[in-house]
């Protein structure tokens, strides 16, 4: 599952109207079905020298595919049907794991509050095993 979409070379994502970048990638910003659709826009564009075309997929981007989850994500890996995502809910609380479901889009949060990056580590490097 994935989507293609067209980042400048400086960051960010184009909008919808083909001449704004945003930071974030959203639901304004443009997206395709297949690199080759994206492909077509960009030939059209000026200064498509200074475009890429990037696949986005739940690990690189998982905020897009699971809008409920909140916070800052600091590490991502999948695990069977689950995206499994190192998260700080708001900016200086402690950190959590997030699971996200790819079939039913559900996200569910860890009880267990880590203070440091290293503290949740290893408890996300063997979570699942």
């Amino acid at each position: 599952m994935s989507i293609f979409a067209l980042q400048s070379l400086a960051g960010g994502f184009l909008d919808e109207d083909l001449h704004h970048f945003n930071k974030k990638f959203d639901d304004w910003c443009i997206q395709f079905e297949s690199y080759e659709e994206a492909m077509d826009i960009v030939q059209t564009l000026e200064n498509e020298e200074t475009i890429d075309v990037v696949e986005i997929t739940p690990l690189s981007y998982p905020k897009y595919f699971f809008p409920t989850l909140q916070g800052t994500i600091y590490a991502t890996r999948q695990i069977e049907d689950n995206i499994i995502c190192v998260t700080e809910p708001v900016m200086g609380a402690n950190f959590r794991i997030a699971i996200c479901n790819l079939k039913t889009k559900q996200v569910r949060v860890t009880k267990t509050h880590y203070k440091t990056i290293p503290s949740i580590e290893g408890a996300f490097a063997n979570f699942g095993e």
